[in-house]
């Protein structure tokens, strides 16, 4: 059975090395530079003072990069997403991993 279990293992992360895109690398200091408009609502350092809006400090960073990327596609609806689609339609894909990378390392 540890056979088993163990080549299952390795060919699933086989394929998801090939079926995965690569995700770039964002630098965190570019994203805090980008992030003033981003700050009005999820504040400074990402923690939102209204409740209205999510605080971004300590996210998942593929998780903000994807969040990002389907306002931007317009595949993310409900709530804010129509003025987070005004905010993301400029974005280019290193702005967002730079932007996800940034808010990743701030502390929640």
């Amino acid at each position: 059975m540890y056979v088993i279990k163990n080549g299952a293992l390795g060919l699933a992360l086989a394929w998801l090395s090939i079926t995965l895109p690569a995700m770039a690398e964002g630098n965190i200091a570019n994203g805090q530079a980008k992030s003033a408009s981003c700050a009005a609502c999820h504040g400074a350092t990402g923690k939102a003072s209204n409740t209205l809006y999510p605080n971004l400090a300590g996210q998942n960073e593929a998780y903000l990069a994807l969040a990002l990327q389907d306002y931007k596609k317009g595949s993310r609806t409900g709530g804010q997403a129509g003025i987070m689609q005004a905010f993301t339609s400029a974005l280019t894909e290193q702005d967002i991993d730079d932007l996800a990378a940034y808010y990743a390392a701030q502390k929640p």
